[in-house]
């Protein structure tokens, strides 16, 4: 068995001091990473002879190269190095935006990557550019014409590249190199091949067009924005202002109007696929039967609570509905990724159908439940092997904080098997045979480590292990400071479990320590959980600080009923929730009650005002990052899922906003906001300011110029932190 660790880490000057040291602030943000090689999209070659990813380089943490491994030797060897493939250009407008949508903003380098269906070369966008990458190491550029360039794939059967250009989508022959634009009208708000702003923003789809297998079609988007209102962003620099008139969707106005044709690989013989009379809903999926004879795509409506899975003649774009999904009695459907078609006609789903997200399997008209009971499964499919009829799965059967691998067969379902070792938080990809994957796992003590591993679960090779207790790991400086973490439980005001995490410096007996108190609250996400946390929490409490937080109800993966808390009433049982954590935290004698500041960010941002408005005094101080303010500021298919149409239900949308209990504010506040965000847009932070000194409200503000919803990067990361924890430290906080 093959044991290598991931070759590139650097010997740190400092590694033979011993570990005795506190974390510095400027060492939490620096290079090379604490957290060590954090590589990103891992994949076996179609072959499975090599193991792609994208690494970060220790000089420059948030670069990214291409490197490739030999799975039968372990050798690796860098593929592309983003400085001398690059040509150094600036990044379109479209392109950042698209990072943004995807939580990579601030990544530079290569993001993305496409094999070929032969395994000889890689395609790989670059700066603009598109490259293609031979396993021998050459590089060379595509005859693609000038102009950046969005989302670059290859073709199925390796015969073609494509992209977005100028709004239209391009078509490459690879055997002759020529180009050739296959759509025509897009420009202005008519955009092929892209998927639209709330598809990017809140579906997690992030491509307007799908080949068939064979390369035969490709069924592309085609959406006008033309309806949909401008809000004008001015992306506030350092040294000058840039307007954006921005397509935003608010929640109650019209969505971009959204179509979905089928053509070939020239763009002849198109048609439009009928996606019904309704032209108000979401292009939600779009997938294709293995052999390329169907189109499935998932139809949902405006208010979410329907999900309809069509299948489509390609060759005439008629429809037909082949399933239905209701949401519960005031709930919303969740979108999954989980629509695998198999080579039978049937197909694997995923469905909350029974109050709990499991797996279920769709053939010839009749259901079988895959996975079942009080757990969640994630709504996705590492792999299926139809020639085992297993198919493997990510869920929390074992542990609501733990996440693991498990397989069952779908043709005799039954007992559920765990793959993945217990005590860690685990992610996986697998081959498209389902023979081999790949396994990413964390915990409280060990930042992430990646794994190749058999169908059985049984580790092949170490991809990256990454373990902190090597002398030249990055963080094995301050292993001796470091601090594990803790985990328990308070019941909220109905007498739900909510599950805590928390951080202690060393106590010393008799004394009491101030709680940086984070926060996220929104729904979609869960951040209590065994998994590795950063090194800024390790900072924290090397501070002083007790590092505190919770999951209240309308938090991720703990079934319908826990998650649909929130319907039509945001800010109300999670900020229930976060104040019994804080009650509960006053009830330790090792906690200073008069030292409890709170802090968070986007959602957590909008927690931390509506926190501060329903129990003053509880907190010290509070921070407020990038917040939601006004819930009608914000887009359609986030706001709408959660808190109805604001036309239907004003009432709602008024009392989940802060606007108008700001007055009640009288705790430290400190407000944070990137000046070019186009997610949480500046006006929600402009109309909470303005309403505080209407009302002759204390509070302090920290704008950032030419950022967007993620403030940080090399310098303005150390500064924001230290502009939190100085102002924290004059409100009650750690000195």
């Amino acid at each position: 068995m093959l044991g290598l660790a991931m070759v590139g880490t650097p010997l740190m000057a400092d590694n033979a001091i011993a570990q005795t040291r506190d974390l510095p602030l400027e060492r939490v943000f620096a290079s090379p990473d604490l957290n060590g090689p954090q590589p990103r999209a891992a994949r076996l070659s179609p072959d499975g002879k090599y193991l792609t990813l994208l690494r970060n380089r220790p000089d420059e943490k948030e670069r990214f190269d291409l490197w490739a491994m030999d799975t039968t030797t372990g050798e690796w060897r860098m593929l592309v190095d983003s400085k001398k493939v690059g040509s150094g250009a600036e990044l379109s407008e479209a392109e950042k935006m698209q990072r943004e949508r995807a939580r990579i903003g601030g990544s530079k380098g290569i993001v993305a990557y496409d094999w070929s269906p032969d395994g000889k070369t890689i395609l790989v966008p670059l700066e603009g550019e598109l490259y293609l990458a031979s396993l021998d190491g050459t590089v060379r550029k595509l005859p693609a014409g000038a102009g950046p360039k969005l989302n670059a794939a290859v073709s199925p059967a390796g015969r073609f590249a494509s992209y977005v250009q100028d709004q239209n989508l391009i078509v490459m022959d690879l055997s002759t190199g020529a180009p050739k634009r296959i759509t025509d009208d897009g420009k202005g708000t008519v955009h092929w091949g892209e998927a639209e702003f709330v598809a990017q923003e809140e579906m997690d789809r992030f491509s307007g067009y799908w080949w068939s297998p064979g390369d035969r079609y490709v069924a592309v988007e085609r959406f006008d924005e033309a309806r949909v209102g401008i809000v004008t962003r001015a992306a506030i620099g350092a040294e000058r202002t840039d307007i954006f008139q921005q397509r935003y969707p608010k929640a109650g106005t019209p969505n971009a109007l959204v179509e979905l044709y089928v053509m070939d690989a020239a763009g002849q013989g198109r048609v439009k696929v009928d996606l019904g009379t309704d032209t108000d809903i979401y292009l939600a999926r779009v997938d294709w039967s293995q052999d390329g004879k169907t189109l499935y795509v998932q139809r949902q409506n405006r208010a979410q609570t329907v999900l309809d899975l069509l299948a489509v003649d390609p060759a005439t774009g008629k429809s037909s509905v082949v399933f239905t999904e209701k949401a519960a009695a005031k709930s919303w459907i969740n979108l999954s990724k989980a629509l695998t078609p198999l080579a039978d006609g049937s197909l694997i789903w995923w469905s909350e159908r029974d109050g709990h997200g499991h797996l279920y399997r769709f053939k010839a008209g009749k259901w079988t439940q895959l996975t079942k009971g009080d757990w969640e499964v994630t709504p996705d499919v590492a792999g299926v092997d139809e020639a085992t009829g297993r198919v493997f799965f990510l869920a929390n059967k074992d542990d609501v904080l733990e996440r693991h691998v498990y397989a069952v067969d779908y043709r005799k379902p039954g007992a559920v098997t765990r793959l993945t070792e217990a005590g860690w938080w685990n992610s996986a990809t697998m081959d498209a045979s389902a023979r081999r994957m790949i396994v990413s796992r964390s915990n409280p003590d060990q930042p992430a480590q990646v794994y190749l591993a058999d169908a059985s679960g049984k580790r092949l090779a170490w991809v990256n292990e990454n373990a902190v207790t090597a002398a030249d790991h990055p963080y094995n400086p301050y292993l001796a400071s470091h601090r594990t973490r803790s985990f328990g439980t308070v019941k909220a005001e109905d007498g739900t479990i909510l599950h805590w995490e928390m951080i202690t410096p060393k106590l010393e007996p008799g004394k009491r320590y101030p709680v940086f108190f984070q926060h996220y609250g929104g729904p979609h996400s869960q951040t209590v959980s065994r998994a590795w946390g950063g090194s800024l929490q390790q900072y924290l409490v090397d501070r002083g600080y007790i590092w505190f937080q919770l999951d209240n109800r309308g938090s991720a993966n703990r079934g319908v009923k826990f998650e649909s808390a929130i319907w039509q009433a945001m800010g109300s049982v999670e900020v229930a929730d976060q104040l019994a954590g804080a009650n509960y935290l006053k009830t330790l004698d090792f906690v200073d009650p008069k030292g409890i500041v709170t802090y968070g960010w986007s959602y957590g941002g909008y927690m931390t005002l509506k926190m501060l408005e329903a129990a003053p005094g509880v907190f010290a101080a509070g921070v407020a990052g990038a917040p939601v303010t006004k819930w009608d500021l914000y887009d359609t298919h986030y706001t709408e899922r959660y808190m109805g149409d604001p036309t239907k239900v004003p009432e709602a949308y008024k009392a989940s906003g802060t606007i108008a209990d700001a007055a009640k504010i009288a705790d430290p506040l400190l407000i944070v906001h990137g000046m070019a965000d186009d997610n949480v847009v500046l006006e929600n932070t402009t109309a909470m300011a303005a309403t505080l000194q209407q009302g002759a409200v204390p509070f302090e503000m920290m704008l950032y110029p030419g950022h967007t919803h993620r403030v940080g990067g090399p310098g303005v990361s150390q500064h924001l932190w230290n502009t939190i924890l100085t102002f924290l430290a004059r409100n009650g906080g750690a000195k």
